[in-house]
């Protein structure tokens, strides 16, 4: 059964020239050939203010870019967020981007009963972490910090079951490795996983 995918491009650099971007055109050709609907937001290429204070986060998102993002997110079925590992965390580009599109109570609120409403509940996800060490040293040593963040503070946290993850260490290795790790990326584009 065909999905609405969103894939999140999480490389802060928007001249598209690195391997997390082989990586989202391989998941996107692989869903769209299995017939797949696939949206890319790419948070390099937005308008994306720090927010400074609870009061802003309450507020609707302040710029398009994050409204069309947020319409596009509700939209999906299966979320694909592609990253590179920087300091042993997501970029900061990143991070300001989910802190923007769960503006106003998007991605979880708090209802009349004083319970979490979870505002992405029913879909599902596959993060994608680009890395120079390997990774088994990362989940093993580093015990995967900055992936288990995203996945439990932020989106099952908003409802996102399942959510699972594909970490890609050595990525220098060359360029067979990444053949390698691109048709691996493809096939998971038209499971939709």
């Amino acid at each position: 059964m065909a999905k609405r995918i969103v894939i999140i491009r999480g490389h802060p650099d928007s001249a598209h020239t690195h391997f997390c971007d082989a990586l989202v055109e391989a998941y996107r050709s692989g869903a769209e050939a299995a017939g797949h609907s696939v949206e890319v937001l790419d948070p390099a290429t937005m308008e994306l203010p720090y927010l400074r204070s609870g009061q802003v986060w309450k507020l609707p998102a302040p710029h398009e870019d994050i409204r069309r993002a947020q319409e596009a997110i509700f939209r999906a079925e299966h979320l694909v967020i592609v990253y590179p590992l920087w300091l042993g965390d997501m970029p900061a580009l990143l991070k300001s981007f989910f802190e923007q599109v769960s503006c106003n109570g998007f991605v979880m609120s708090i209802g009349p009963d004083g319970r979490w409403l979870q505002g992405l509940k029913g879909k599902s996800a596959r993060i994608i972490v680009t890395m120079g060490m390997p990774a088994l040293i990362y989940r093993l040593y580093f015990f995967s910090h900055s992936l288990k963040s995203l996945e439990r503070n932020i989106l099952k946290f908003a409802g996102v079951a399942p959510v699972r993850s594909t970490l890609i260490g050595a990525i220098e290795k060359g360029a067979e490795y990444r053949r390698q790790w691109l048709e691996t990326v493809t096939k998971l584009g038209r499971e939709a996983a």
